[in-house]
């Protein structure tokens, strides 16, 4: 009985592999449902300036900018510190 003792590890082994084997989760691709980046078609410069213009400017652009993503456009910092960022030094 010793000489088959290994051939019956092995059988073991891989009874146990394939079990493993067949429990596993699917596997899934990080890039299933990727889309390739398409350039836009550039537009004229003096387009791009009238479009500007008619939304209010580089002002309305920076206003955009300065509102968190999350917040509406009203919305206002519930602590917004104080006036003059520097007023808190003082010289020593």
């Amino acid at each position: 009985m010793i000489p088959y003792l290994p051939i019956g590890l092995l059988a073991l082994l891989g009874a146990t592999a394939s079990a493993a084997l067949a429990d596993r989760p699917a596997w899934h691709s990080a890039f299933d449902g990727y889309q390739a980046f398409t350039d836009d078609k550039p537009v004229p410069w003096p387009l791009a300036n009238e479009t500007v213009r008619q939304v209010g400017g580089w002002r309305a652009y920076a206003g955009e900018a300065a509102q968190p993503a999350s917040a509406p456009a009203s919305a206002t910092r519930p602590n917004p510190g104080p006036a003059n960022a520097h007023e808190a030094h003082h010289k020593p």
